[in-house]
């Protein structure tokens, strides 16, 4: 997606296991365990925490040609997501496909307006992730049918179901609400990735709800969300979702994604 009004019909493109990663040696575990997609963030500053330009530049080094990867830049709430997306991008190599930031503290209307300039701001090629929160009213964020209709009204076509509040209830504690966005997402002409504390025995049942690509983090780390990435973990995560999907394997070369844990 090149900016915020390209054609969302165009045919989803998402599917099979993100893994967030804060560095490149996690990257390599997580590729080494069948990563379809990379995701930079560092958890330590957030749900979709940024990373250093430098850690993103070294990720970016690392997966070309293996894989995709995207970019979390903050929440739009703190003013310097875009910022934080144009020292990464200016940094890589190679561009990620997609960037992100949340949509914690603002109004429907700030939303709105916050993520059209982030958009606005990316890179031709880099394209911008609509976050809904699941748990949008802990965070005091839009509620999502409202980031799903204003998504698609704009022609994003991408979005990101999450939780903000890592230490509350994961995803799957509003599986009904969340199967009914992926939806009214789709029906729209949106890719779906789901995140949120999801666990390994999760997996299917988010995959089961409708989402193109299920994000983890935690549940692939030694030591939990701010623990290491652990390669075993990321290739037991990686079968289950294959095995969701109905497929023997996920082919990383046929993935051209956006989204995080």
């Amino acid at each position: 997606m090149s900016g915020p009004h390209a054609d969302h019909h165009a045919p989803r493109r998402w599917q099979g296991l993100l893994v967030s990663v804060r560095d490149a040696r996690e990257a390599s575990d997580a590729l080494a365990g069948g990563a379809a997609i990379i995701d930079v963030k560092e958890p330590g500053r957030g749900p979709l925490g940024a990373a250093d330009a430098d850690v993103a530049a070294a990720v970016a080094a690392l997966v070309a040609g293996a894989a995709p990867w995207t970019l979390a830049c903050g929440e739009l709430a703190a003013g310097d997501a875009a910022a934080w997306a144009t020292r990464a991008c200016c940094a890589a190599a190679t561009l990620p496909v997609a960037a992100k930031a949340g949509p914690a503290g603002l109004s429907p209307r700030e939303w709105r307006l916050a993520f059209a300039a982030f958009a606005g701001c990316l890179p031709e090629g880099v394209e911008p992730v609509a976050v809904a929160y699941a748990d949008w009213r802990r965070t005091a964020a839009p509620d999502p049918a409202v980031v799903i209709g204003e998504a698609a009204e704009i022609g994003c076509r991408t979005l990101l179901i999450d939780t903000g509040d890592k230490a509350g209830p994961g995803l799957l504690a509003e599986a009904d609400a969340v199967a009914e966005w992926i939806a009214a997402a789709h029906a729209a002409g949106m890719a779906v990735a789901a995140a949120g504390r999801l666990t390994l025995d999760e997996i299917a049942r988010a995959r089961g709800l409708g989402a193109d690509v299920v994000a983890v983090r935690g549940a692939v780390c030694r030591g939990g969300r701010n623990g290491v990435v652990d390669r075993n973990l990321v290739r037991a995560a990686s079968t289950l979702c294959a095995a969701a999907a109905g497929l023997d394997h996920l082919d990383p070369g046929r993935v051209v994604p956006g989204a995080s844990a």
